[in-house]
């Protein structure tokens, strides 16, 4: 079923800037093959309900095997019979602000 994730996942309590950490997950979401798009708090990823979750729980464990304390911020959107809904949702919001 199709799954669209809002996910923030972060190094908790080593240190003020943290980029290079989150940047480790990121590397393993793009590497997923999955549609996905990073913003400055949360990374969005689409796929079947298996797959995004698998992707989700590696870029955690990415982290968290390495003994760093990590904290997961997660939303989810199950909407059945729907797909690339990472776009679609935006398209809809920008058609209306134009007056389509």
């Amino acid at each position: 079923m199709n799954t669209l994730v809002a996910v923030a996942i972060a190094p908790f309590g080593v240190g003020d800037e943290l980029s290079s950490e989150v940047a480790e997950v990121v590397r393993v979401i793009r590497a997923s093959g999955l549609p996905n798009r990073t913003y400055s708090m949360f990374t969005e990823i689409e796929g079947e309900w298996d797959e995004v979750m698998d992707v989700v729980k590696r870029a955690t464990f990415v982290l968290a095997e390495k003994g760093i304390r990590t904290e997961v911020v997660f939303k989810a959107d199950i909407r059945p019979g729907f797909s690339k809904m990472m776009g679609a949702k935006v398209e809809r919001v920008d058609d209306i602000l134009k007056g389509r």
